[in-house]
């Protein structure tokens, strides 16, 4: 089976890559693409690793890193127009003539696009527990999504998806080498405001501030980011005004300045509680992301609204894979994943959670037992190894044809 898989990566991280990593300008193709995949962002290459494996070949393609993708193009005399995210894309499935297509991106007109180069051949998508508002999905054969809960909004609206858990990648602690336990308690990820975001997780975070030391790495607007993000902002008001006036989406597709803002469910906010203020660090992202939560006694997880019964997120997988202690947030699902108080630590409260925090920090004992106890248990059953055999069984349900050449 030929797999491509088809993403877009946030601009935040691309512009720190870029700058970290200023030799690889006008590199070829490959060697861009391996730096990025070596950094170990979002999925970077493991599900190619993971497929590799098995038999299967994978592609990634992040079609929003531009310098990445004119370097294909220009290595393939490809010239692209205006739209030359659409375009190179669209150019490298054609090249590539994969038997799935794994669209991990919202945008309907690509995807139309697309479905034109590969005629009936399986395109599979993705969801995470938010679910954007796109016609996208109509146009897929399956939707994937780590949260149960996203499966079953989408099973309601009578599109095919099905439930896939993230994991991790051994090769990360390869590349992680030791590591010095230098933060005590950390939290990474986003702040966002807004329904069926990160209200529960910024309470969280603000009441824990008070009672103990707490670290938090997430993105805060530059002031150019805050101009940047005051723009979205009305551009979300313009399209609702769009749609209050009967615009459809697939008009609305067709206008570059309003069809990134399709997806969102409110308007973009990532304001930070001034209770906050004197925890938050800088966002951080790739390898280190993976260096800050090996170096932390213990990190801190808490689902997004949208996960409000079953735990699905990435970082359970993360902090676990690297040996760090995890105090995750309890949901009725997470037994199955990893054993509470043994594995990992749970809470239902803030106070509950804070209570457990400081027994941890004062019993490094029992804590190392907890982190070992549940790195072996993600290194045993939740690497994309694993996931990769229930990633094939899904999509050869769809009955996919296989190239005569390919390894099956």
């Amino acid at each position: 089976m030929r797999l491509v898989k088809l993403t877009t990566v946030y601009p935040d991280y691309l512009a720190q890559f870029e700058a970290r990593r200023p030799e690889l300008r006008g590199r070829p193709y490959t060697e861009i693409a391996q730096a990025l995949h070596d950094d170990a962002f979002g999925w970077a290459d493991f599900w190619s690793g993971a497929l590799a494996g098995l038999g299967h070949q994978s592609h990634e393609l992040t079609i929003n890193f531009e310098s990445l993708q004119r370097a294909w193009a220009r290595e393939h005399g490809f010239s692209p127009g205006p739209d030359w995210s659409f375009d190179i894309a669209a150019a490298q499935v054609r090249a590539l003539d994969p038997d799935v297509l794994w669209y991990d991106h919202h945008e309907p007109r690509l995807l139309a696009k697309l479905r034109e180069v590969l005629g009936r051949r399986p395109i599979i998508g993705w969801a995470g527990s938010s679910i954007p508002k796109t016609e996208a999905w109509g146009l897929m054969d399956l939707v994937l999504s780590c949260a149960p809960e996203t499966v079953a909004a989408l099973r309601s609206r009578g599109i095919r998806a099905a439930q896939l858990h993230h994991g991790f990648d051994p090769r990360i602690l390869d590349r992680l080498g030791s590591t010095q336990k230098r933060h005590r308690v950390t939290f990474i990820g986003q702040l966002r405001e807004g329904q069926a975001y990160h209200e529960g997780r910024r309470r969280l975070l603000s009441e824990l501030a008070l009672q103990v030391p707490l670290e938090i790495y997430t993105p805060t607007p530059s002031p150019r980011g805050a101009a940047v993000e005051l723009a979205k902002r009305g551009l979300y008001w313009l399209l609702q005004a769009a749609r209050s006036a009967g615009v459809p989406d697939r008009i609305i597709g067709r206008m570059p300045l309003l069809r990134g803002a399709a997806a969102w469910d409110s308007p973009p906010s990532h304001r930070i509680p001034e209770r906050l203020s004197s925890s938050i660090r800088p966002a951080v992202y790739g390898m280190e992301m993976f260096r800050v939560t090996a170096g932390s006694t213990l990190a801190l997880n808490a689902h997004a609204d949208s996960s409000s019964t079953h735990a699905s997120n990435m970082r359970l997988f993360e902090v676990t894979g690297v040996g760090t202690c995890l105090v995750t947030d309890w949901r009725e699902n997470l037994p199955e994943l990893f054993e509470p108080d043994r594995e990992v630590v749970a809470y239902r409260t803030s106070d509950e959670c804070a209570r457990k925090i400081r027994w941890l920090l004062e019993s490094p004992e029992e804590r190392r037992k907890i982190a070992a106890a549940g790195q072996d248990r993600c290194l045993r059953d939740h690497t994309y190894a694993a996931r990769a055999r229930e990633l094939v069984r899904l999509i050869r349900e769809l009955s996919v044809p296989e190239h005569s050449g390919s390894a099956s």
